[in-house]
């Protein structure tokens, strides 16, 4: 989590994702300041309302509640890493691995909705100089084997 697209992606998820589970608003008031402050007001703000469709409608389509861990844990769950692979994943174009992290997901019928707002999310992200690194082969078959919590090193 020390480079800026890792954090963007994660801490925007978790904050975003809080915001439905707790019905308040300062998880995403928090998340607006994060992302102007990275960013700046407009880029902040297009990445934001990309954010925001992103984890709407996966979180629509979930099988099964989203976990996520507090702001500035230093682990990620399943669920988390699995958001962050589906980014990585439609930036650099590994379809295969981006149709892995939906069907872990959601395994719904909306799996082109969720892709289509990942990808939109991914590219602004793209745009704005913020490239997630690419997800080794095996990495998510691996966490998804587990059913562990890895750490961020």
């Amino acid at each position: 989590m020390d480079r800026r697209p890792e954090r963007l992606v994660i801490e925007g998820y978790r904050n975003w994702m809080a915001g439905y589970q707790t019905g308040s608003i300062e998880p995403w008031e928090h998340t607006w300041s994060f992302y102007t402050s990275e960013l700046g007001m407009v880029d902040g703000r297009r990445a934001v309302a990309d954010l925001s469709a992103f984890v709407r409608t996966l979180r629509g389509c979930a099988d099964c509640p989203l976990r996520i861990f507090p702001t500035g844990a230093d682990r990620l769950c399943r669920e988390e890493c699995l958001a962050v692979g589906l980014i990585a994943a439609a930036q650099h174009g590994d379809v295969d691995l981006c149709g892995c992290c939906i069907e872990a997901l959601s395994g719904c019928a909306r799996r082109v909705e969720i892709g289509a707002a990942a990808d939109r999310y991914a590219d602004t992200l793209m745009e704005l100089g913020q490239a997630l690194h690419p997800v080794a082969p095996g990495a998510i078959q691996e966490i998804l084997a587990r059913g562990d919590i890895p750490r961020i090193h």
